[in-house]
């Protein structure tokens, strides 16, 4: 089914071999590793989710605790905590991480098993966990709740070398490929994610049953091999090469998206490659919100039908913009096109940010693109950020991504390098036989102005590729769900060394390729004007309303800035807008300040935000849409 050597065609740069270093993310990254790593920890002991890996391990005696899929929170937790190791030694998070793991061990069953929510009291598992193993997979988190625990522990294997952890993940593993196979049990994750947890196993053994497993749980996603389908819901009502419309409940598809575009790439499997880009254009063009968000329903977490993108009620989970991140990783490096990483970014400094307080303990589930202070939009509140969630994927997801975000930076294939994030700090990294060391200086994303100061250790011939973003060349996406009002402004300029360079532009890179010698410096300045967006006339709930971006960043209006409701207003396309570097609010940002209309039509001055910083004042109310005039 596979070549061994068969990957991605461009690969990551490790995250361990870039550093950013900046204003904007080093701040929300040191946040993420020494305030919601250890808030996460204490909030998992204090409600019983660690505890239950010393029950199920006879350690301690009591009933389980929580949720039946609570053990996936302390395994994603874990993931965050070992990149954070990664970025600097910490001998007590360490400790405290292999006790963790002897609580796991002890938690496993000597065949391999480990689902506290059974294993603590069989006689006595929730409901939902089924009355035996592998009984209800359509509700019960049981293959769910493992997959986090493989990507964990390899993290943890990664990070320090110690093999316990990921010899219980491969011992749980192997007892799964006993179980489940087309001779076997034909049965399939309803919630998907160990399909992208036996990709990582896989990677990090090189045994190919792991990735033959991940593809067979795929594979059997809407076949009806002696089982019931589960449905749209679960992505399980079409075989998944057949799939083109995204449905159901948006963070089981988007990590479906993300595993099928790992088969793509691992196995050659055109008829996946197929799929993957069919489904990324029916989300990209009908389905993503202006702020990265995807899943427009309460009801089921779910997508709506095509261009259904509602405000005030929009879901848009904090996990599924998380998902889409790691998406559209997947599909530049499949593809080496700059589109997927202008979507990754939408979704970065957007949809996902919103969903993290800056104070690194307080989180969004839902990120609507309106609020009325009344809406019951927040799992119980109108506005506020919560602390946690009786259900915490999402605070305890967002420690798996920042920690490693420099990994989303730069790639390489072959002799081409590629620059895909901008943002202050360095990296270190191999073409053509020569040692590479890039600096990467920046204000972005409130600044344009660009240098890099690309050093090789002897002279070598490649290619550098630097990401043009979609907002520089006159669009919001590539797809025609928004457009510019008018187009966007200014030019990009290029110059390498002390000349200005021919923009050549490829798959959304300007390509620079020459040899190389000692140190070069480039610059770029990628354009930053106020855009006024409008929506596909096909978006009933967005027909007659305009947003406001400026680079990679959404504006939102908030009470807590503008005395009229705001709600209410209208903007006029003539309305003169300027933008200012606010330093002392909410940890530093611009601000976009215009005048509007109010509801009697008088001029009324206001201030717009980003939209990743809303909800952190008195609460109030917010929009991402205005009224057009």
């Amino acid at each position: 089914m596979s070549d061994k050597n068969r990957d991605y065609s461009i690969q990551p740069i490790p995250f361990t071999s870039a550093r950013i270093q900046d204003d904007f993310w080093q701040s929300r990254i040191d946040t993420a590793v020494n305030v919601t790593i250890p808030y996460d920890f204490e909030k998992c002991e204090e409600t019983g989710r660690i505890d239950n890996f010393a029950k199920a391990g006879g350690l301690m005696d009591g009933e389980h605790q929580g949720i039946y899929y609570n053990d996936s929170d302390v395994f994603k937790v874990v993931q965050g905590a070992a990149y954070a190791l990664q970025i600097s030694p910490n001998p007590a998070l360490e400790a405290y991480l292999d006790d963790l793991i002897d609580k796991f061990a002890a938690a496993q069953e000597d065949d391999g098993y480990l689902y506290t929510a059974r294993t603590i009291d069989p006689a006595k598992a929730p409901e939902h966990c089924g009355p035996e193993r592998w009984s209800n997979l359509i509700v019960n988190h049981e293959l769910y709740n493992v997959g986090h625990m493989y990507e964990a522990a390899v993290a943890y294997f990664e990070a320090t070398g110690k093999r316990k952890f990921l010899d219980i993940a491969l011992r749980n593993a192997d007892l799964i490929d006993s179980v489940f196979g087309v001779e076997k049990l034909r049965d399939v994750s309803g919630h998907q994610e160990i399909e992208i947890g036996l990709v990582a196993l896989y990677r990090v053994t090189g045994n190919g049953r792991y990735l033959r497993l991940a593809k067979f749980f795929l594979d059997e996603r809407g076949t009806s091999n002696g089982r019931e389908l589960y449905g749209p819901y679960c992505q399980d009502h079409l075989p998944v090469t057949q799939q083109r419309e995204a449905v159901g409940h948006a963070v089981r598809a988007g990590y479906m998206y993300a595993g099928m575009t790992d088969i793509a790439a691992l196995t050659g499997d055109a008829n996946y490659a197929d799929a993957v880009m069919g489904l990324w254009e029916n989300v990209v063009g009908k389905k993503l919100s202006l702020t990265g968000g995807i899943g427009a329903r309460h009801d089921g977490e779910a997508f709506g039908h095509d261009y259904e993108l509602p405000n005030l009620t929009a879901y848009n989970e904090t996990c599924a913009a998380q998902a889409l991140i790691l998406w559209n990783h997947r599909m530049f490096l499949l593809t080496g096109e700059a589109r997927y990483i202008d979507i990754l970014e939408r979704a970065l400094y957007n949809g996902f940010l919103a969903g993290v307080g800056m104070d690194g303990r307080s989180f969004y589930y839902v990120n609507p693109l309106a609020c009325d202070g009344e809406y019951q939009f927040n799992l119980g509140t109108a506005m506020s950020r919560q602390p946690w969630y009786q259900t915490s994927c999402c605070p305890t997801n967002v420690v798996r991504l920042l920690p490693s975000l420099s990994g989303y930076m730069y790639a390489r294939r072959d002799r081409d390098i590629y620059v895909n994030l901008y943002a202050t700090g360095r990296a270190q990294l191999q073409s053509d036989g020569s040692n590479i060391k890039i600096e990467q200086a920046t204000q972005y994303p409130w600044d344009g102005a660009i240098t890099l100061d690309l050093t090789v250790s002897q002279p070598a011939a490649f290619a550098l590729r630097l990401r043009i973003p979609s907002f520089a060349r006159g669009q919001p996406l590539s797809s025609d769900l928004y457009r510019y009002l008018p187009a966007a402004e200014g030019a990009v300029r290029l110059t390498v060394g002390a000349d200005e360079a021919p923009l050549k532009i490829q798959d959304g890179y300007a390509l620079v390729s020459r040899r190389w010698e000692g140190k070069t410096r480039i610059a770029l300045h990628l354009p930053l004007p106020i855009c006024r967006v409008l929506a596909n006339d096909a978006v009933d709930e967005l027909r007659g309303k305009v947003a406001l971006e400026r680079g990679p960043i959404v504006y939102a209006l908030e009470s807590a800035d503008n005395d009229a409701p705001v709600l209410d207003l209208t903007l006029d396309d003539s309305s003169h807008l300027i933008s200012e570097y606010q330093p002392k609010l909410l940890g530093g940002l611009a601000t976009i300040r215009g005048a509007a209309r109010g509801a009697s039509g008088e001029e009324i001055p206001f201030t717009a935000i980003p939209y990743y910083a809303w909800g952190h004042r008195e609460a109030g109310s917010m929009c991402v849409w205005l009224n057009r005039g």
